[in-house]
């Protein structure tokens, strides 16, 4: 028997009103809100891994064309450019201006650093061309070229900061040079100096070195170092020449050194402490005389190491760091590294076996 026209559209009322108001009960919603957060949970950390080797590649294109940059101007000049530039009369220091030299150290200007000798050979030609290498840093005339952001020299998984830092004293407060205070464009790697630290009071009139701290410092950077490949005798391809140094643990800049500056470490350490102003640019492995920890044990410190001293390398990778090698090659080296590997590629020509790094 046929519905009548009435019945039929009273059925398809009811039914469209069913459906209207059919919706999500508040377990099913839960249950869909608890599936977004797994599926979120999960993909979080396989974007964020992502993130880091798109910025660990990076990074590692940085230092190879430090390298290559290191291995031009070698070529140019037959010997890697000087850890940084420093009047070298010893004996004659105190001829200079008191703002020129640090009776400590024996720093002295012109304290212009190797990372900023290779600008022309980073595309930064019109950068050095503003630069007087004759004369010191600290020169009003170059804040805005020593303040400068260099893209090659930092990192960009670093959170520690990417811009220009304010020169301090011992004290922590801003060093004055010129009757003014001065910032440094900020690098986020930094030259080897080897194992030992040969800074501070060492290279001053005190550390029995006459200033002459080659006789100590066994990487290829040091304060006027003039390394050639052929001083290298352990291997282009078995020397560290730079490593990581993430600003969240110190500032270091690309320019170079000011005397009487300080650089003090952010993190808080029972072991770390100021170091002087060739903390600016360097790291060293240990072992180093006079360093030692808690215990009185000689400190080798690879990268990341809980020490957290502001001359080690440091980096935002997780497990370890990158390092450009003397042959332009880029590795990357675990926290977990032997001490005494990584101390043997810290220098120049030590001889040590390092057929396990």
């Amino acid at each position: 028997m046929l519905s009548s026209p009435e019945t039929v559209e009273r059925k398809f009322d009811v039914a469209h009103h069913r459906s209207l108001s059919r919706g999500f009960t508040l377990v099913e919603l839960l249950v869909v809100i608890a599936i977004v957060g797994v599926m979120i949970g999960l993909l979080l950390p396989a974007v964020q891994a992502a993130r880091e080797a798109a910025r660990r590649m990076k990074c590692g294109a940085n230092l190879k064309q430090i390298g290559l940059a290191i291995h031009n101007y070698e070529s140019n000049h037959h010997r890697l450019p000087a850890g940084y530039a420093s009047f070298s009369r010893y004996q004659q220091i105190e001829t200079l201006a008191t703002e020129d030299f640090d009776a400590t150290t024996w720093d002295a200007r012109n304290g212009w650093a190797w990372s900023a000798g290779l600008l022309p050979f980073l595309e930064q030609q019109a950068a050095y061309e503003r630069i007087d290498f004759g004369s010191a840093l600290w020169e009003a005339q170059f804040a805005s070229v020593r303040e400068l952001q260099i893209p090659t020299y930092l990192c960009p998984s670093v959170t520690g900061g990417d811009d220009a830092f304010t020169v301090l004293g011992q004290d922590g407060s801003p060093l004055t040079k010129r009757g003014s205070s001065l910032r440094l464009g900020r690098s986020h790697y930094a030259a080897n100096h080897g194992r030992e630290e040969a800074w501070g009071e060492r290279s001053g009139p005190q550390g029995g070195l006459g200033g002459d701290v080659s006789q100590i410092a066994d990487g290829p950077f040091f304060r006027n170092s003039t390394t050639r490949f052929r001083d290298i005798t352990d291997g282009l391809s078995n020397t560290i020449f730079v490593g990581e140094h993430s600003s969240r643990l110190s500032d270091k800049s690309w320019a170079g050194i000011v005397p009487g500056a300080f650089i003090h470490p952010k993190i808080p350490s029972p072991e770390n402490r100021a170091e002087s102003a060739a903390g600016m640019l360097f790291v060293h492995s240990g072992p180093s005389a006079g360093e030692v920890d808690l215990f009185g044990n000689p400190i080798i410190h690879p990268p990341n190491f809980p020490t957290l001293h502001v001359c080690q390398m440091q980096s935002e990778h997780p497990g370890g760091a990158q390092v450009l090698i003397g042959d332009a090659s880029v590795r990357f080296v675990s926290e977990s590294i032997d001490r005494e590997v990584f101390s043997a590629l810290s220098s120049i020509d030590g001889n040590e076996p390092i057929s396990d790094h």
